[in-house]
């Protein structure tokens, strides 16, 4: 049965830009930041560099999350 939570877009890794995005056979969308953080930013957030969802939005707004994290250390 496919009813659209598996769907990955062809262009996942454009969506989601410095992430690399995966499925897993169980149909869980992980994603993993190319570049590490800083050790400033790891320090002083709860920031991490690969997070997991249940459908391709929610792992999207899951990256965006640790984006903005990190980005209000360095700001």
């Amino acid at each position: 049965m496919h009813d659209g939570r598996y769907a990955m877009p062809e262009s996942a890794t454009s969506v989601i830009p410095g992430w690399r995005v995966i499925r897993s056979d169980a149909g869980r969308y992980w994603a993993s930041r190319v570049r590490p953080f800083t050790t400033e930013q790891l320090n002083r957030t709860d920031a991490y560099r690969t997070v997991d969802a249940d459908t391709f939005d929610g792992l999207r707004a899951e990256a965006a999350r640790q984006e903005e994290a990190a980005e209000a250390v360095t700001s």
